[in-house]
């Protein structure tokens, strides 16, 4: 079923034809850190940054799929108190943790006022980061300074590193796990090709962790 997934997001893009291979790598990756109770943190600069938000959105909540959250916990919510507890019983859904570094203002700005800002993610994977987790680096260049940062302290971590970059990928790509490398150059095309990219690796992992989706969702995902 994932396959279609992969499929779709080509047929519609055949310009990521070069990067399917990737796709399906960072995929594993992926899954292997939500089934090992993982965590994925996330890092970009500038429209990079609104991404790495855009993909938290996705995991930490319902993308396509249903994700009711289980009997046991239901009943220790209403436990605790009934009432309340039946409300979050019905509305809370099952998350895949996910952390976009950019979104911490305070600590990024006090990091970069008083050691160094360029080393603002990697304190965070530091501080964050634990052997089985994954750090997913998002550079259009391959080349942002604050990112190789953070995939250095990564590597050191025990981490996986997964790079999302543009033609040909830069120093992020050499040190990543496995690097999605989009055939362009400008940044603003990079980036319109990362998003359906990162979709379609958010509907895989979610369709591997909590079900399948149905025909009208698997044609619609990207729009």
């Amino acid at each position: 079923m994932k396959k279609i997934y992969i499929d779709e997001l080509i047929h519609r893009y055949p310009v990521l034809e070069s990067g399917k291979e990737s796709i399906e790598e960072a995929f594993g990756i992926l899954s292997m850190c939500f089934r090992r109770h993982g965590k994925l943190l996330i890092a970009g600069n500038g429209g990079s940054a609104a991404d790495a938000e855009h993909i938290v959105g996705e995991l930490m909540k319902g993308f396509v799929l249903p994700r009711e959250i289980d009997e046991v916990l239901k009943a220790k919510l209403q436990n605790i108190d009934h009432y309340m507890g039946i409300e979050l019983s019905g509305k809370l859904q099952q998350a895949l943790p996910a952390i976009a570094l950019n979104n911490h203002s305070s600590l990024n700005t006090a990091f970069l006022n008083d050691v160094d800002g360029k080393l603002c993610y990697a304190q965070q994977i530091l501080g964050y980061g634990e052997d089985g987790d994954v750090f997913l680096g998002i550079s259009t260049s391959g080349n942002s300074e604050n990112i190789l940062y953070a995939a250095i302290v990564a590597k050191a971590q025990g981490m996986k590193v997964i790079a999302l970059t543009g033609a040909g990928g830069g120093r992020l790509a050499d040190m990543a796990d496995v690097a999605i490398i989009v055939e362009e150059q400008e940044t603003y095309k990079v980036q319109e090709l990362h998003l359906p990219i990162y979709h379609c690796l958010c509907l895989m992992v979610e369709e591997e962790m909590f079900g399948k989706a149905n025909e009208e969702q698997q044609t619609a995902f990207l729009l």
